[in-house]
């Protein structure tokens, strides 16, 4: 199978590739800096033909354009749409407008800006799966702490552009749907989150592996329990 990863260099992007390396997939890898992909240069060397890296920077129409010009010229079977960013975790009276406008465009425009430029490898492909990690922190029902808006905020549009995408999609026969990662050990999640990101992406990958057409649009953990909107 041939899987798409956007993020990929560090945190759980990272963890994404290896794990489908070490199960004998095929990845195309974006990140936003190819020469500073250190982590990724030894398994480059490991898996062979098997991963390629590309330069991408999902807020820029033409650096996508130029990632799905490299990346579309074969059949995409799962797509994961992982990069991200946190915004400024800040109250009402301290907002960053254009700290807001960035989380927006990464969060939020990225997933959408990617999956319509890979459709049509998507749409040849065999797995026609799109996945896309959010947060639970996008959940209309699950916010009782406030704060948080660019991130919180930025989360609960995409999760609205999925549901928009699936019913889109679903006449292709793609899957789409969101994941939710847990808290994980990763920059973004600091020293004390509670989940290692082996354990995060292993249980998302199993998600993404036994999605299919009914899952289409559904909001999912990455122990495949279903999240409230």
């Amino acid at each position: 199978m041939r899987y798409v990863i956007t993020g990929a260099s560090r945190g759980i992007g990272f963890e994404f590739v290896q794990q489908l390396l070490r199960r004998g997939e095929t990845v195309d890898a974006g990140v936003r800096a190819p020469e500073l992909a250190r982590r990724l240069e030894p398994l480059l060397h490991e898996s062979g033909n098997r991963l390629r890296i590309h330069a991408l920077d999902v807020t820029r129409a033409d650096s996508v354009q130029a990632f799905a010009a490299n990346v579309c010229r074969e059949p995409v079977d799962v797509l994961i749409n992982n990069a991200g960013v946190q915004g400024q975790w800040v109250g009402l009276h301290e907002l960053d407008y254009e700290d807001l406008e960035r989380t927006f465009a990464v969060n939020a425009l990225g997933p959408l800006r990617i999956t319509s430029a890979l459709l049509p490898a998507l749409r040849h492909g065999l797995g026609r799966k799109v996945a896309h990690v959010t947060s639970r922190m996008g959940s209309l029902s699950s916010n009782t702490e406030g704060g948080a808006y660019a991130y919180r905020m930025s989360k609960a549009a995409l999760n609205m552009g999925v549901r928009s995408m699936a019913n889109d999609l679903r006449r292709d026969g793609l899957a789409c749907v969101l994941l939710h990662p847990g808290w994980v050990q990763t920059d973004m999640g600091g020293v004390d989150a509670p989940l290692p990101p082996c354990t995060s992406v292993s249980g998302m990958l199993r998600v993404i592996d036994g999605l299919s057409l009914e899952h289409s649009g559904r909001f999912f953990d990455y122990e495949g329990t279903e999240v409230p909107w």
